[in-house]
């Protein structure tokens, strides 16, 4: 793998544990030679994660809407910073540059991000692993929705088993380097006509 898209908040969060999980990823990912590719913020989990990176050697891609550099929020000391006209735009070529996806904690737009390249795992978009990084439990309350959808009929089981959880960084990378795509049937409940 030589290439991991990290997608996380442009807030550092009230507990700690969530920087400190963001640098250590920043870390294990230059460690291991793997390109980061983000959001290209120099803000909230996004500026941790790529400073980390960029301290211990390591390559960050930054990819960032026009607007949001506007707003002065595009990383400067980036290895490559890429602008982009669209929110749209940015996840496309993130998803373009990367082997594999990790998710740290962040809002509705991290969420977003995260569930949109789960989609197109599902639909057969790609075959590239998508990695929960649940620091301190933040994700807890979201596998107990995945589980949910299962019980209820929304989630097929091997679509539920796509998504990769760990606590922390370094078992989650090693996840994502041995991923086996599934090879089933996308739909719960598909007659043949």
């Amino acid at each position: 793998m030589q290439s991991v898209c990290v997608f996380c908040g442009s807030s550092p969060g009230l507990d700690p544990a969530y920087t400190e999980a963001a640098r250590s990823l920043g870390r294990t990912l230059a460690k291991a030679n793997i390109r980061l590719v983000f959001g290209g913020g120099h803000v909230g989990l996004m500026g941790v994660v790529s400073n980390a990176a960029i301290e211990a050697g390591g390559e960050a891609i930054g990819v960032i809407p026009k607007f949001l550099v506007e707003r002065e929020l595009a990383h400067t000391s980036l290895t490559d910073l890429r602008i982009v006209g669209s929110m749209h735009e940015r996840k496309a070529m993130m998803s373009d540059l990367s082997e594999g996806f990790i998710t740290l904690p962040g809002g509705t737009g991290t969420l977003e991000e995260f569930f949109e390249i789960l989609t197109w795992a599902q639909l057969g978009e790609h075959e590239k692993p998508c990695g929960l990084l649940n620091v301190a439990g933040y994700y807890d309350s979201l596998l107990t929705v995945f589980d949910q959808m299962v019980n209820r009929g929304f989630l097929s089981e091997p679509n539920r088993d796509l998504v990769l959880v760990e606590s922390e960084p370094e078992r989650l990378l090693q996840r994502l380097e041995s991923y086996q795509p599934p090879k089933t049937a996308k739909w719960i409940d598909r007659s043949e006509t």
